[in-house]
């Protein structure tokens, strides 16, 4: 049995600075990086990240966001904002992290099993092909794509915990709405969630 860490959309533009910044996102990307870092061949058999990566998204893009299903226009594909944030990515660039998986070309896709990797492999096949059954999920934001994610995996069958200490939310009412969808799904919590 193998234990695998998903970190989801540590990128320029969710962190202070890009185009939907979410407080805290760069201390987060550092953490995460560190523990990156720390569980090579320990806590985690596997790293993957997730990258949203939109190309026509459609009416996920507004210039009237509400700020649920539509933002402002965010990590298109080929700019500087959907790059991963300094922080985190050294543990990229430097071999940590086994696989990326691109979501969202054509369309909101705030979950990671919604995306693939350069090979068009989704995240859940990827997964199974190795053995991983146990999955925590950290990054970026608690209230939407770790949400999703996190959702999609327990619904993929697999055993999951969302770790706060690496996780940032975009606001307290909806991350308080978040963890109640956990608790529903069956989805582990731990760690307190970072100061905003």
């Amino acid at each position: 049995m193998s234990r695998g860490l998903i970190v989801v959309d540590v990128q320029k533009d969710f962190c202070e600075g890009g185009s939907v910044p979410v407080a805290g996102g760069a201390r987060i990307a550092t953490a995460i990086a560190d523990l990156v870092e720390q569980s090579a061949g320990g806590d985690y058999q596997y790293v993957v990240a997730t990258r949203d990566h939109h190309i026509d998204p459609g009416g996920h893009f507004s210039e009237n966001p509400d700020f649920q299903d539509s933002f402002p226009a965010h990590c298109v594909a080929g700019d500087e904002g959907g790059e991963f944030h300094p922080g985190f990515a050294p543990a990229v660039t430097g071999g940590k992290v086994d696989a990326v998986f691109f979501k969202g070309a054509h369309s909101a896709s705030k979950s990671g099993f919604e995306g693939a990797d350069a090979q068009g492999t989704s995240l859940a096949d990827w997964l199974r092909a190795r053995g991983v059954e146990d999955i925590d999920v950290v990054g970026i934001a608690t209230d939407h794509c770790v949400r999703a994610t996190a959702l999609d995996a327990v619904e993929a069958g697999f055993r999951v915990r969302v770790r706060l200490d690496y996780s940032v939310g975009v606001a307290a009412h909806t991350t308080a709405a978040a963890l109640n969808d956990f608790r529903r799904a069956g989805v582990a919590v731990s760690g307190d969630a970072p100061a905003q």
